[in-house]
């Protein structure tokens, strides 16, 4: 069924653009690095009638992809700023047409698109959810973890987030800290819903390995393959009983429709950030959901605004796995809104405010801020 996925026009009067960084629970290890602080942009959009609220998801480094912090912050004060801002009047589903001729950077233009959205949805005094079609109220949550010290420590870490109520578990693996890792938690915990994330840590020559992972019924293995890497993905697939699940290589609506053609991929991981936005992830999960394809909702250690954000689009009705949307306190023992995401019973609540519904801590915003810019009109 048609879902209506309008907004009146804003009128953009100035973007404000801030880099945050907030120290982790805990150290956060993957394939590619381990993080200790999440440095992030933030993104204001003020109106006319009000302002609205974006996440910029990327990292310090290019290391997840080739986006990261100084390059979207200059991309976005440069040029896609100033390019929402000579607009003037502006509906969220012109963004991503109006960025388009400007090549590549997603996750700078999926931030200011919230932005603009959120605006947009406040001002008329409808919710994110009800926006994008949501069906839900709440959404399961699952949790990810990083690379431990060793195996005794991953069950440990594994056994406090099943306690704490998670209903899906994700490990992070890489050469080395595969096979063995996934047969501690099985061993541990039994049949949990258990997935790995390679964060394309793997070639094809790996194969025999990876296949070795069979033997634990995951739910999936998450991007085991480089993201350029559909061919490669689909011959994988086809030697595995896991199914294969992409993740960096599902860029855009067409990355997508070409990974399921080919056979590359029997689950797909939706991040608004990685596809240029919230508009073109509702396009891939409609997709996926004609074509028969689970899909999940993907997290970049967001803040509490783009933590809202994701709740709202985890409860369309083709998110059938459980995501990475969990609990704020999860990697933040102080979040920048007022009221943080929390675990009950297992779920995540989607907010049912105006706009993405969340307020802002202005304290501490400030507090977390390292840099900040104002473009105007």
């Amino acid at each position: 069924m048609p879902i209506a996925r309008a907004a009146a026009p804003v009128t953009l009067e100035a973007i404000e653009l801030r880099v945050l960084q907030i120290p982790l629970v805990a150290p956060f290890t993957t394939s590619f690095g381990t993080e200790t602080v999440r440095e992030v942009i933030i993104v204001r959009a003020r109106t006319a009638a009000g302002d609205g609220w974006g996440e910029i998801v990327t990292q310090h480094a290019p290391l997840y992809s080739s986006e990261y912090t100084q390059g979207a912050w200059d991309v976005a004060e440069r040029i896609l700023a100033p390019a929402l801002l000579d607009a003037g009047s502006i509906a969220p589903a012109q963004v991503a047409p109006l960025l388009a001729p400007f090549v590549g950077h997603r996750m700078a233009k999926a931030g200011l698109e919230l932005a603009v959205l959120d605006a947009a949805l406040r001002a008329e005094g409808r919710g994110f959810g009800a926006y994008l079609g949501a069906v839900h109220d709440r959404v399961p949550s699952g949790v990810s973890v990083g690379i431990q010290r060793d195996e005794a420590a991953l069950v440990d870490t594994v056994g406090g987030y099943l306690d704490a109520g998670y209903v899906r578990i994700k490990i992070k693996i890489k050469p080395g800290r595969d096979i063995g890792d996934t047969a501690a938690v099985r061993a541990a915990f039994g049949a949990i819903p258990l997935q790995v994330d390679a964060n394309s840590a793997y070639t094809l020559a790996d194969a025999d390995t990876l296949a070795e992972l069979d033997r634990f019924d995951l739910l999936l293995i998450e991007q085991p393959l480089q993201e350029d890497d559909l061919v490669d993905h689909a011959a994988l697939a086809r030697a595995l009983r896991t199914p294969v699940c992409l993740d960096e290589s599902i860029t855009s609506h067409k990355a997508a429709a070409d990974a399921l053609a080919l056979g590359a991929a029997s689950v797909i991981n939706i991040k608004a950030g990685r596809v240029g936005g919230y508009l073109e992830a509702v396009r891939i999960h409609d997709l996926c959901a004609q074509a028969g394809v689970p899909v999940w909702c993907g997290g970049m250690l967001e803040t509490g605004i783009g933590r809202a954000a994701n709740a709202a689009l985890a409860a369309l009705p083709g998110f059938t796995l459980p995501g990475d949307v969990s609990a704020s306190d999860r990697f933040y023992h102080r979040d920048i809104v007022t009221e943080p995401m929390v675990l009950e019973d297992g779920h995540v609540r989607v907010p049912t405010g105006p706009g993405l519904g969340v307020e802002i801590d202005h304290d501490a915003l400030e507090a977390f801020t390292v840099a900040r810019a104002e473009l105007r009109r």
